[in-house]
């Protein structure tokens, strides 16, 4: 998708992923303080300026604007520009670091292959996988940072993030993460697609996606579902369990549909799915890698939401009162839109473990011991990056090999345990708290 880069001399690439991204954390912090949904404050110098402020061109400078904003303390608060100031100055190097990590160091492959002349061709690859873990990278950082501030992540960020990044997948399927399979010592390998990585394991004559024409109709009604049930997903949805139980299910039916058409948001959403559906049959009539690309990212899409909805739904039910938000549920959709089933997997399993440093440092800062999950998924994808190789290949790979066909009942055992804890867990507390009411 983007072979024209690796043309260009090395100092050229270095200094345009810098400017690339410094105008990620200007897009950031922009995204940041004004879709903010609860308190949108004007502090960012790219959107509308405070009253009684003295704003110029220089306030837009990244990073050296915010120290020239410092003189708007009084207006926004004490120290109000360090945490936009370090995101701007921050990320460069992020990307610096992650453009030598994935492209020169080819570090999302297995340590014996990473200087192997195989992998030469692998250029053009880790090219597009850089480009666009660099656009989930800046889209994160803004869902992070809204959630920390307001316990939500706004749709001006996870849904135009989900349709890039299944235009990148359409574009190019080598956005995907790398699969590499040893028999005998020899290696196999591809980008990470929604059939890995089983499909390394054909016949050459089968590795053709979806070669009989039952089998393409198939995934043409699977990838149409997915983007359904997203787009319906985002619909206002307000289902009334008391209202059902006091008028019965055809008026709770009744309000739940009319609440869906009662804000204008679905004609923004019908349009949506209508171009989607289109462009679904116009990218499975060509076939092709293009359609390989595109029905991957509507696999990681279903997969990295639909986990996370499933749960929400799930805790909500056992334990009484609503777990997660929505927003996480969206997040995950653009994350798997980009990552993969797979990736978006594994990312959803780190979260715990990365919630731990988070809940510590954000502890340390603010001493607020509370934390959104929202930041826990996004750093969890970011350790799938980092550390794909071990996580994937030495670990889930191995696993979906084993498993095969009973994959998807393991993952329904999995819920249901889950349920079945969090009911014995509530009743547990519920026993505590009627025990200490008693005593007092």
């Amino acid at each position: 998708m983007l072979s024209f880069w690796i043309d260009l001399p090395e100092s050229l690439q270095q200094a345009l992923i810098f400017l690339l991204g410094l105008v990620g954390g200007t897009l950031a912090n922009y995204v940041i303080y004004r879709f903010a949904y609860f308190n949108p404050r004007r502090i960012s110098p790219w959107g509308l300026p405070p009253e009684d402020s003295n704003r110029n061109g220089f306030d837009r400078i990244p990073v050296v604007g915010w120290l020239l904003l410092r003189r708007e303390s009084n207006l926004h608060g004490r120290g109000f520009w360090i945490r936009p100031l370090l995101i701007e100055a921050i990320l460069p190097f992020g990307l610096l670091w992650l453009y030598q990590f994935e492209v020169a160091d080819r570090g999302l492959w297995p340590l014996q292959l990473q200087k192997a002349e195989l992998l030469g061709g692998y250029s053009s690859m880790g090219v597009d996988l850089f480009f666009t873990h660099a656009l989930l990278l800046v889209l994160m950082t803004a869902a992070t940072f809204i959630d920390f501030d307001e316990r939500t992540i706004p749709d001006i960020i996870t849904i135009p993030g989900t349709c890039l990044g299944l235009l990148a997948a359409t574009l190019s399927v080598q956005v995907f993460m790398p699969t590499t399979l040893f028999i005998e010592g020899i290696p196999f390998g591809g980008p990470t697609t929604f059939d890995s990585p089983w499909s390394l394991l054909k016949e050459p004559t089968d590795k053709a996606l979806h070669a009989d024409q039952e089998s393409r109709k198939t995934s043409l009604l699977i990838a149409l579902a997915i983007w359904s049930a997203w787009c319906f997903a985002l619909a206002d949805r307000r289902w009334s369990s008391a209202l059902f139980r006091r008028r019965g299910f055809t008026r709770a039916m009744k309000h739940f549909i009319n609440g869906i058409f009662h804000y204008g948001f679905w004609k923004v959403l019908l349009s949506l799915w209508l171009i989607g559906s289109f462009s679904i049959l116009v990218i499975w009539s060509i076939d092709g890698p293009q359609w390989q690309g595109l029905l991957t990212g509507l696999y990681g899409l279903a997969v990295g939401g639909g986990v996370v909805w499933l749960i929400r739904i799930i805790a909500t039910w056992a334990l009484d009162v609503e777990a997660m938000g929505f927003g996480d549920v969206t997040l995950m959709a653009m994350i798997g839109s980009m990552i993969g089933w797979q990736a978006a997997l594994i990312a959803f399993f780190l979260s715990p473990f990365a919630a731990i440093f988070i809940v510590l440092g954000r502890y340390v800062i603010t001493r607020d011991a509370y934390t959104p999950f929202g930041p826990y998924l996004c750093a969890g994808a970011l350790m799938t990056i980092i550390g794909w190789d071990r996580f994937y290949r030495l670990w889930l790979m191995d696993n979906l090999l084993f498993l095969g066909p009973l994959l998807l009942w393991f993952s329904f055992a999995m819920l249901a345990l889950m349920a079945v804890m969090l009911m014995v867990w509530r009743q547990i507390k519920m026993r505590i708290f009627a025990s200490q009411e008693e005593m007092e």
